[in-house]
């Protein structure tokens, strides 16, 4: 069975949603040509922008073995993240399938 996690992006404090969405873009292409074989284990994408504590967020339905390696990228590239709840798993229906969501195309 496929399970995922829920991986959740945080904007600066005060960003805009634009500048907000054209530092995720930098992020997804920079892991599409530098690291592409764990890019692939992105599921699915939120289908809109949420607050976080009065921060823009994005969230993603990840594969849980590349928790680590993804996070540790995230770091790298100062893009910063909430802790993953490793215990909160999401079936592959729940990952895609509700109009909240929509599943990358790798």
């Amino acid at each position: 069975m496929d399970e995922f996690l829920c991986l959740t992006l945080l904007a600066n404090v005060a960003e805009s949603e634009t500048a907000f969405k054209a530092r995720l873009t930098a992020f997804w292409t920079h892991m599409l040509r530098h690291q592409p074989s764990l890019y692939e284990q992105v599921y699915s994408e939120a289908s809109k922008f949420d607050i976080e504590d009065g921060r823009l967020r994005r969230q993603y339905m990840i594969r849980p073995e590349v928790v680590g390696d993804l996070t540790n990228e995230l770091t790298a590239q100062e893009v910063h993240f909430l802790e993953v709840d490793e215990s909160e798993l999401y079936s592959k229906a729940e990952a895609a399938s509700s109009p909240d969501w929509f599943q990358i195309d790798h």
